[in-house]
């Protein structure tokens, strides 16, 4: 008997270490930012045109930055042209998903961009050319966003954001919206396109999923464990926690088959946030897909959300 639960202990140490670093490892190719724009171009041709009109006026640019942690962190931004109005445009921050770059989502930029607004777009911690040795699922994701929107702020010289994510950088947007907003940041609404409702949630789902384990005892002493390492649990990471806390304006997307982040999850993400929301259910659309099933009510969305 002793022995058998010796190799369960073991087995369960073993699993442990191996989802965690399965979940959260940043991917070996992040920095590979020449693939990132052509799987980019490949996947949404149209935004080709637009990224060389950037290029030859110079508005497409790169910066980093160092957090309050000490960490370089890099990002992309697009300054609209100076005019007497510059104050008044809004800053579109757009945020990617789980190891994933900032460049692979300039086809949401794209619509803020054309819709007259400033745009930002991070690489978070651990993504891109950002420094970080783990992803964070969002969670301290939102503390280096509310620090984003502070450097923008200054860069724009502008007070009216919008922050939209896909994906994880949707939960990223979500935990940033149940936090007190920079004084710099005057009004603010928030798009979140495919979120999940809790990193445990998510992360239970997927381990009944791909693996056909139970909750008990892996994701337990998984979430220990990066508790210890990294300084956040599963239970904490909660963007369905943060939305009850949310006051302003949230704009909630999801397709209908939606197998990674399951649809089911939007509908209390909906449900907690009081006050000022939308609900779009795309029709037929996988995980993130949403703009790319639907390009052209995507973008007047987008543009009407912009002018709330």
């Amino acid at each position: 008997m002793a022995l058998v639960a010796t190799v369960l202990m073991v087995a369960t140490i073993g699993g442990s270490f191996y989802m965690l670093d399965f979940a959260l490892a940043p991917d070996a190719q992040r920095r590979d930012t020449a693939a990132s724009f052509r799987q980019l171009v490949e996947a949404h041709p149209e935004v080709k045109p637009w990224l060389d009109s950037l290029n030859e006026r110079g508005a497409l640019r790169d910066t980093f930055i160092t957090m309050p942690t000490g960490e370089r962190h890099h990002g992309y931004f697009i300054r609209q042209a100076t005019d007497s109005a510059i104050a008044r445009r809004p800053v579109a921050m757009v945020i990617h998903g789980w190891r994933d770059t900032a460049i692979k989502f300039m086809m949401i930029a794209r619509i803020y961009e054309q819709a007259g607004c400033h745009v930002l777009m991070p690489d978070l911690h651990g993504h891109g050319l950002s420094e970080g040795d783990a992803v964070q699922m969002g969670w301290k994701d939102r503390l280096d966003v509310l620090y984003w929107m502070r450097v923008a702020a200054a860069l724009f010289e502008a007070d009216d954001f919008i922050v939209h994510g896909v994906s994880m950088g949707a939960a990223t947007t979500m935990c940033v919206a149940g936090e007190q907003m920079p004084v710099e940041v005057k009004s603010v609404r928030f798009v979140e396109d495919c979120g999940y409702t809790s990193v445990w949630d998510e992360f239970s789902y997927e381990l009944s999923e791909e693996f056909g384990l139970p909750e008990f005892p892996l994701l337990y002493t998984t979430s220990l464990l990066c508790k210890f390492k990294y300084g956040w649990s599963f239970g904490e990471a909660s963007p369905i926690s943060q939305v009850k806390k949310c006051a302003y304006p949230m704009l909630f997307i999801h397709g209908d088959n939606d197998t990674f982040v399951p649809s089911w999850m939007v509908h209390p993400l909906y449900e907690a946030k009081q006050g000022e929301k939308e609900l779009w259910i795309t029709k037929g659309t996988k995980h993130a897909l949403s703009y790319t099933d639907y390009p052209e009510e995507y973008t007047q969305r987008i543009q009407t959300w912009i002018h709330r």
